[in-house]
């Protein structure tokens, strides 16, 4: 119990009362997240465009700037995983439950339900709908997660400071981010993650039970959600029990498996040169229009508005609740790198593979859509990818492995949360005390159910927004702590050619 902090306590309990109003009064916790998310989304809208538009800027930035020489870790350090090894690891993160969700739901959602531009069911709703997809899961979601784990990297492995949130800000804080306002920000921190973990572990549940529903008839009301989530829980405290680097490794690795059978199969039966040219096209147009659609909150057009609030808005405050999670999970793999290779690297990468995945599973189901062979957009959200499967060589061995895939990414994504929530509330322990992975897990869960239990998917989306938007501030700050301590460090040398001289010199050795 002495590894236990304020932070701890304060949280779980903060939870725990998220849990309980779930529970006692769903009726009212539904109508207060929903009125909140309203608020948020119509007020704050374009500060989200604007603050994300940002962390892409300065990735950018850092990229190309002479600054992006510095190494994350001492300049003799080397890294810890291969190129090859650590791109993978990458691609792990980049992948998950949200991926498999959406996959064929929300390409097909902006094509035939509601369209970005209006034009429904065309030629060029295929066109947008691809568009808008990459545009959500690309670039701008990317920088969200770099930027986290730059600042976490720099500040742990080349500062030597705790992997902490408050941690990263002692360039504005000073000696407060160790005293209560940094008590503060760790605790807005691991709210912001429990939420978006239990979010995704909602979407996971959902899926299941829809899968089984598709295929089998059993019913799909909360009750089997309830003893999906149960069953998970077991495994992934199971797995938490058993260390890092057993469970989570082998998880890990049963998912690349897993999904590369599945997107293999997926790209052979499907319409293969169909996606091809959709993928080719479509990442043509979404670098073409990035700039538009980075800064589009439409507002004289209250129906397209609507649109970017449930859609666009709601992304940007996903990525900013799995900052925390992700953004630690990253900067732990990527102590050596250079700054320049860390951004060109997590920006590109995951970026890529989930524009494949979508034209892959999406594709096809435009597909089908457009040419009269399936009703794909009838179907429940959490049942469309199962519509798809339906109709190709194979079907039902699909969807089966396609739920065992979303089994092992339910269980990895809680395994990891449960270790991210207990690093970060026992003032940065890289090995937190199982009572406290095993706290977590029961109050991830119990989240999960109390939020679907509100408002079922309605209410996972309310609620992440709402846990976004305090975060989001704080992302604001460590940005500005990274570049005050990274310009401090460029002005230490007489010069600026100096610096870049020592740098290139320490890098190529």
């Amino acid at each position: 119990m002495k590894k236990f902090s304020v932070v701890f306590y304060v949280s779980a309990a903060i939870v725990g009362m998220l849990v309980l109003l779930g529970i006692a009064v769903p009726e009212r916790l539904e109508a207060f997240t929903a009125s909140m998310q309203g608020a948020i989304s119509n007020y704050f809208g374009w500060y989200y465009l604007i603050i994300v538009s940002l962390f892409v800027f300065v990735c950018l930035y850092l990229f190309v700037s002479p600054i992006g020489r510095i190494k994350l870790g001492k300049q003799e350090d080397k890294p810890e995983f291969s190129r090859p090894t650590w791109l993978a690891m990458l691609f792990s993160a980049g992948m998950g439950i949200g991926l498999v969700f959406w996959g064929t739901a929300e390409p097909i959602s902006h094509y035939a339900v509601s369209s970005p531009t209006g034009t429904e069911g065309t030629d060029q709703g295929i066109i947008d709908s691809m568009r808008f997809t990459f545009f959500h899961w690309g670039i701008h979601a990317w920088a969200i997660y770099g930027i986290v784990a730059l600042v976490l990297a720099y500040f742990t492995f080349r500062k030597g400071e705790k992997g902490l949130i408050s941690a990263t800000l002692k360039p504005i804080l000073g000696r407060h981010a160790d005293g209560v306002p940094g008590k503060m920000i760790d605790i807005i921190a691991v709210i912001a993650t429990v939420v978006g973990v239990a979010t995704t572990l909602g979407f996971g549940a959902v899926q299941i039970n829809g899968g089984l529903s598709y295929l089998f008839g059993t019913p799909s009301n909360f009750a089997m959600q309830a003893v999906i989530i149960g069953v998970v829980t077991i495994l992934f405290m199971i797995s938490a029990l058993t260390g890092l680097s057993k469970g989570i490794k082998i998880l890990s690795n049963t998912n690349m498996i897993l999904a590369f059978i599945l997107f293999g199969a997926m790209f052979i039966l499907g319409p293969t040169l169909f996606t091809l040219n959709l993928f080719t096209d479509t990442l043509g147009r979404y670098m073409q229009n990035i700039v538009t659609m980075s800064f589009r909150i439409s507002p004289l057009n209250e129906e397209s508005r609507s649109w970017i609030n449930g859609w666009t808005i709601f992304y940007w405050a996903w990525w900013i609740a799995w900052a925390p999670f992700v953004g630690i999970f990253i900067a732990r793999i990527s102590k050596g790198r250079t700054i320049r290779e860390f951004v060109a690297s997590v920006l590109l990468v995951p970026s890529l593979i989930g524009f494949i995945w979508f034209s892959v599973f999406g594709g096809s189901a435009l597909n089908l859509e457009h040419n009269g062979t399936a009703v794909i957009s009838n179907l429940a959200t959490e049942e469309s990818l199962f519509g798809v499967l339906a109709n190709f060589p194979f079907g039902l061995t699909l969807s089966i492995l396609a739920m065992v895939l979303i089994g092992t990414f339910f269980i990895t994504s809680a395994d990891s949360g449960t270790y991210v929530l207990g690093m970060m509330t026992t003032n940065g322990s890289q090995n937190p005390d199982r009572i406290v992975k095993i706290t977590w897990g029961v109050l991830l869960s119990l989240t999960s159910l109390a939020l679907l239990y509100s408002g079922g998917l309605q209410a996972l989306q309310n609620t992440m927004i709402i846990a976004a938007l305090p975060f989001s501030l704080i992302m604001g700050l460590m940005t500005i702590s990274l570049i005050k301590a990274l310009r401090q460090e460029v002005l230490e040398p007489a010069s600026r050619k100096e610096f870049v001289k020592k740098e290139k010199k320490a890098y190529s050795a």
